[in-house]
């Protein structure tokens, strides 16, 4: 957490060619631009403490948090529904740039988020492959179910080649992956020390990291939560709700689907564990849900440990 007492909270909202700066009070409209962000930068300097907040907008955020982490100013990029559910608790139903930035200012004052660490550019690069080749897997699953739907037999034949190029580049994208981890050996280690956990492929163990690169930095209950596979009590009085998994990196969930549907068949550690919990009357999506927990609380353990043996 940060201190309220020394921090200046400046919300920015980020669009995709300008920026709108809620500093002190005053609003400020600068461009999304290279310019704009030294301009950006210029006045946050002025003003000693000062703590941008802005949120996930789809990449058009990068270029400008990536400047701001250059210039060591402090930056905390945040889920845009949080600060909606915020504005929409404050009372603020209307959205305009403005009034978007000033909400930012406020969140940041009442809840002091941490900053953002800066990722470094073998991150950046291994998350934007990662996305990619995430789209062209849905993308050749829309395709292939379209394919089979039509019924002109014409146009069913130009599905043929449009598919055989999308395999071509989700091969190329994974020879990528492969180069990025031939020439980073950290990375490739890492890797590999996921890799080892029956269950977990290797380019599951890659997904992973790219897409929750904290792993091996957090302790149980945070590795879980960060994945959202942590189940939250749903309580009133005296009625007990039943608990769910909520929130969290859903990427991270989606990787972790297939290891834990395969480790719940083969690994010797969680094959049991999960034919406990289905001989219990647990349904199994719930069993499942709670073997991928499981393989993230392992996976951080085995990144923050490395002299950690899976025979244990």
């Amino acid at each position: 957490m940060n201190d309220k007492k020394t921090s200046v909270y400046a919300g920015l909202d980020i669009a995709k060619a300008s920026l709108q700066l809620h500093l002190q009070g005053k609003s400020y409209d600068l461009a999304n631009t290279t310019e704009g962000h030294a301009q950006l930068i210029k006045r946050l300097a002025a003003v000693p403490g000062s703590h941008v907040i802005c949120e996930a907008t789809g990449g058009y955020e990068r270029a400008g948090v990536a400047a701001l982490h250059a210039a060591a100013i402090p930056v905390s990029v945040l889920n845009p529904a949080r600060v909606r559910q915020f504005a929409r608790a404050a009372g603020k139903l209307a959205k305009t740039d403005p009034i978007d930035a000033a909400m930012l200012t406020a969140f940041g004052q009442a809840f002091t988020p941490a900053p953002t660490p800066q990722r470094t550019a073998t991150e950046l690069k291994m998350a934007a492959l990662v996305t990619r080749r995430a789209q062209l897997l849905e993308l050749r699953v829309a395709e292939t179910q379209r394919a089979d739907t039509c019924a002109d037999l014409d146009l069913r034949k130009l599905f043929t080649p449009w598919l055989a190029q999308i395999k071509k580049q989700i091969a190329k994208v994974e020879a990528l992956v492969e180069a990025l981890l031939q020439a980073q050996a950290p990375l490739a280690s890492q890797v590999q020390r996921l890799d080892d956990i029956m269950g977990v492929g290797r380019l599951t163990a890659v997904m992973v990291l790219a897409t929750m690169p904290e792993l091996g930095t957090l302790n149980r209950q945070q590795a879980a939560a960060l994945a959202g596979l942590c189940p939250y009590n749903r309580d009133s009085g005296q009625w007990a709700g039943k608990r769910c998994i909520t929130g969290g990196r859903a990427e991270v969930r989606r990787a972790l689907y297939m290891a834990a549907l395969s480790a719940s068949r083969s690994n010797h550690l969680l094959k049991p564990f999960y034919d406990r919990l289905i001989a219990a009357g647990k349904p199994a999506k719930v069993a499942l849900t709670a073997v991928m927990r499981k393989l993230i609380v392992l996976m951080n353990h085995l990144l923050k440990n490395p002299n950690f043996s899976l025979a244990h």
